[in-house]
């Protein structure tokens, strides 16, 4: 669905800031689609490691990577779902089994997870890079051809559940980006108003 990326340029190398246009056509056009529509095929595991390749090219102040990403495929990512029924089944809470269907539908899930570093460079800042992530991530998945949705849950915050993706006590997941072909396109949704959201400093 892609073409080959270019190489990662090596350290201290020229990169001219340059118009993209077809970057601004896909942004103003960009929408997820549902989780519930994505089958086979997913990216292959070239296009994962491109992808990934291109999610940790984010904004991150102090060069700290304070994130890391799990793939969830194939078995494990069963075996991952099987395991969240149980516990929903403990919480005895039919609507968090419910919720399962957007993880199990798609055949790809990338977990993107915040992991901060200790340091000068404020936590939150740490976090927004986890969200850029994650966005960046989405957009890549899109951009190669493929339906893509950023999704929470209940699982993203229970504590057994993140022990199972085996997240250490500071960590925490900033979202499962589900991935895989649409069976139907998107339909655009309701946007805000950007001018409504947009002030200019007085003065």
């Amino acid at each position: 669905m892609s073409d080959a990326l270019p190489s990662p340029p090596e350290l201290g190398t020229p990169l001219p800031v340059e118009a993209a246009p077809e970057v601004l056509a896909f942004l103003a056009r960009r929408r997820s689609a549902s989780a519930m529509t994505l089958a086979a095929p997913a990216p292959s595991e070239t296009q994962v490691a491109e992808l990934i390749r291109l999610a940790a090219r984010v904004p991150d102040h102090g060069k700290l990577a304070p994130w890391r990403f799990i793939v969830l495929a194939g078995e494990a990512k069963a075996a991952f779902a099987e395991s969240l029924d149980h516990l929903a089944a403990e919480r005895g809470d039919s609507a968090a089994a419910a919720k399962l269907g957007k993880l199990k539908t798609p055949p790809l899930a990338i977990a993107v997870i915040a992991s901060p570093k200790p340091g000068a460079i404020p936590e939150w800042e740490q976090l927004l890079s986890a969200g850029a992530a994650c966005t960046t991530l989405t957009y890549a998945a899109l951009a190669m051809g493929y339906g893509a949705n950023w999704i929470t849950d209940w699982y993203a915050y229970d504590a057994r559940a993140c022990a199972l993706l085996g997240l250490s006590s500071s960590e925490k997941v900033a979202g499962f980006i589900l991935i895989g072909t649409p069976r139907e396109p998107p339909l655009e949704r309701e946007r805000p108003d950007p001018a409504a959201l947009t002030a200019r400093s007085p003065g």
